[in-house]
């Protein structure tokens, strides 16, 4: 039998005491270190996506209310939205974010971007304003405001962009909005220097390529206009803003064929596009195919009634081909829709001429006489009321109110 040696146990101490060792000086640390980090972390996800995990709190006890999307959500989905050519839902998206966070930069700038894609520059200036007052160290709400201004006021936009370039001066829309201000107020070299700089610093934004090409046109560089057009489409083929004015070049080099191309790839981005049918009907103008942009142009006004240019072009293919009685009508439309352009007012007296409603053909060749100060158009209209004066009654001694 085993003999073992006896356990003498002191009792005045806790029979476990040897085996209860306390925490070193190193696991210790590391203990402590693993717990602030930890508690780092959560505070950064609290901080970057509160929103989210707020919403997963909530639904972890059961008391999430009907599903709605926080900002950040409706900005990302805008974002998306706006990548894909989807304006109008991206605008919704966007005006949702900043409802909720109204002085946030980066949605007012976003939202500001796309509104300029729906030609909303004024609005779009507003929130360049905003960004600008709730962030003066940020390039954002400057690059807004430029841009929004480089076509209407081009010399307001200029030192905007530059305040924005003393924050940042590598931020590539900046650049970009000083090459088409500085060529709209004729300063071409530094317009161009500027656009190349933009596509520089970011080569895949498509706006830099864009306002880059200004320069290129005005200079009498249109192949490589073309080129960076045709980059900015490559870049976001979803975008009709670059679309239309690479088809505007096309038509500029008489490659119509191209430019109907290019509106016909707007037409399935945008199938109920009214100006894209509009320029259809223009380019086959172009080339003397009256009757078949006629079509387009009818198209474009059936689209939308209240798009006065579709009413002024298609009353002038009509005048065109003799056909007076419909010209009449679709220029008082183009009138009745308060357009200025001459074309509706003279195109239409000329028209009451050649169906003998002479009063009517004065009074309003002479409403277009006030509209114009282009002589080749004055020649034409004061031809009309030259042939009034001698084939009206009651015109002969009329003395003319320009001179012929």
């Amino acid at each position: 039998m085993a003999h073992y040696r006896k356990i003498n146990r002191n009792r005045k101490r806790p029979f476990f005491s040897q085996r209860r060792r306390g925490l070193s000086g190193v696991p210790l640390a590391l203990f402590a270190g693993t717990i602030l980090g930890i508690c780092i972390t959560l505070l950064a996800l609290t901080f970057f996506y509160y929103d989210e995990m707020q919403g997963a709190a909530l639904s972890l006890l059961g008391w999430a209310p009907t599903p709605t999307l926080f900002p950040s959500q409706h900005a990302e989905q805008g974002l998306v939205l706006y990548n894909q050519g989807d304006i109008e839902r991206a605008l919704a998206d966007f005006e949702q974010a900043i409802q909720q966070r109204p002085n946030d930069v980066a949605y007012l700038y976003e939202y500001g971007r796309v509104l300029i894609e729906a030609d909303q520059y004024e609005l779009a200036r507003e929130l360049g304003e905003r960004a600008i007052v709730a962030d003066p160290d940020d390039p954002r709400g400057y690059a807004l405001k430029a841009r929004s201004l480089i076509w209407s006021d081009p010399g307001s936009a200029i030192p905007v962009a530059v305040s924005g370039l003393e924050r940042d001066a590598n931020f590539a829309p900046l650049h970009a909005s000083l090459a088409v201000a500085y060529t709209n107020i004729g300063r071409y070299a530094e317009g161009y220097q500027r656009g190349l700089r933009a596509t520089q610093l970011d080569p895949l934004d498509p706006f830099a390529h864009r306002a880059f090409s200004i320069p290129l046109i005005y200079t009498g560089r249109s192949s490589e206009a073309i080129a960076a057009l045709e980059q900015a489409v490559a870049i976001n083929p979803n975008h009709t803003a670059a679309y239309f004015e690479l088809a505007g070049q096309y038509r500029r080099q008489n490659y119509q064929e191209m430019a109907v191309g290019i509106y016909r790839r707007i037409l399935e981005l945008e199938p109920g596009n009214a100006k894209a049918y509009l320029r259809i009907c223009q380019t086959y103008a172009e080339v003397g195919e009256f009757l078949e942009g006629s079509r387009y142009c009818e198209t474009a006004t059936e689209i939308d009634e209240t798009y006065a240019p579709a009413w002024q072009y298609l009353g002038q293919l009509q005048y065109n081909r003799r056909n007076y009685e419909s010209a009449l009508d679709s220029l008082e439309r183009c009138v009745a829709l308060g357009s200025v352009a001459v074309e509706c007012y003279y195109i239409r007296g000329l028209a009451y001429y050649f169906l003998d409603q002479c009063d009517t053909a004065w009074r309003v060749l002479q409403e277009a006489l006030q509209l114009t100060s282009q002589p080749s158009i004055i020649a034409i209209i004061n031809e009309g009321l030259s042939g009034i004066r001698a084939n009206c009654p009651g015109y002969e001694n009329v003395r003319l109110p320009t001179p012929i």
